[in-house]
């Protein structure tokens, strides 16, 4: 065979080569299954870290009195007991004194409401008619001293009369008219109190009553009393002391217990109230269930010391408050400010 022979026959059998892989390449792409479609992303829920807390929140009690520095008198509580709202805790050395301040008061009051009683009630009967009597006395009296004065001044032209006893005379009947006068004046005080005396007696008795007030007042803050009924958690101080800086004592009320959790803000969206949550708790081997009740309306930011290069040191976190069930409000009742791991479920 001729060399130009052999080259077509090369070129022919590259030819069918070449279509024979277009077939195959159209036949398999023809024949390849379509995409399947994408699918939707699931929900993720939100972890967090958290505390427990009472729902009450802990309560710290501390003396009433602020700046004011009293020795503990009586402790009336020890930890874990049971009290009822407004019942009786402590007692400050300084309550005898304000006690006594309160009883002061209480006796002015009463003293100032009797004279305002005294005051509007003017003069009882007999008084009225004894100072009746008395003025139409003074009148026969000044009558008798104005004649008397009368005829020692008809008798002094004629020298038969004495200067002296004149003036005398005279000055018997002005007295006597004085007398008439301020008996008559004394009447209608007894007959209508003046309105000036009412106006001071009723002004006493109100600032008698404002002084009342402020010792009984003053005699509060020398007891602590229970703000709600719940359970005393925490006693710093004990009878003889002075409270210091972390109060007289902690209390809350243990029936219902919540968890507060510090969630990123970027998490908040995918929060909402009723979400179930599980709460795992350090030692624990269960989870228990919670709910979430309350998403605060304040981001804070958390600032964290830590030596991770990758940490977030400048978080930024929502409180969220979630309740606990029955189980596990039995299991952290005696729990408060434990740290526990909360997962919000979508």
């Amino acid at each position: 065979m001729s060399r130009r022979a052999i080259l077509l026959a090369v070129l022919a059998l590259g030819a069918a080569g070449a279509a024979a892989l277009a077939w195959m390449r159209d036949g398999v792409a023809d024949r390849a299954p379509a995409p399947a479609p994408a699918l939707a992303a699931a929900p993720v829920g939100v972890g967090a870290l958290g505390r427990v807390e009472p729902a009450s929140r802990i309560r710290k009690l501390n003396q009433p009195g602020g700046f004011n520095v009293a020795r503990l008198e009586r402790l009336l509580v020890a930890e874990g007991d049971r009290v009822e709202a407004g019942q009786l805790l402590a007692v400050f050395a300084d309550a005898v004194q304000r006690d006594a301040a309160v009883a002061q008061a209480e006796a002015e009051v009463a003293q100032s409401r009797a004279s305002l009683t005294r005051i509007r009630a003017a003069g009882r009967a007999e008084e009225i008619e004894a100072q009746r009597a008395r003025i139409q006395a003074l009148h026969a009296a000044e009558a008798s001293a104005r004649r008397e004065a009368e005829r020692a001044e008809a008798l002094l032209p004629s020298g038969a009369g004495n200067v002296a006893a004149a003036e005398r005379n005279r000055f018997a009947a002005s007295r006597a008219a004085a007398e008439r006068a301020e008996a008559q004046a004394t009447l209608q005080r007894l007959l209508r109190p003046r309105p000036e005396d009412l106006a001071v007696a009723e002004a006493e008795l109100q600032a008698a009553e404002a002084g009342l007030l402020k010792a009984r007042a003053d005699a509060t803050l020398s007891r602590v009393v229970a703000p709600i009924a719940g359970t005393i958690l925490k006693v710093y101080a004990r009878a003889g002391d002075q409270v210091g800086t972390d109060g007289l004592l902690d209390m809350a009320d243990l029936s219902a217990i919540d968890v507060v959790a510090d969630v990123f803000e970027t998490d908040v969206p995918r929060l909402r109230p009723g979400a179930p949550a599980e709460v795992v708790v350090p030692g624990e081997p269960r989870r228990y269930a919670a709910t979430l009740r309350e998403i605060g309306w304040l981001v804070r930011r958390t600032t964290q010391a830590n030596t991770d290069p990758v940490a977030a040191v400048d978080a930024r976190t929502v409180e969220v408050r979630l309740t606990l069930g029955e189980e596990g409000r039995a299991v952290l009742e005696r729990r408060s400010n434990m740290q526990v791991q909360v997962a919000i479920r979508p």
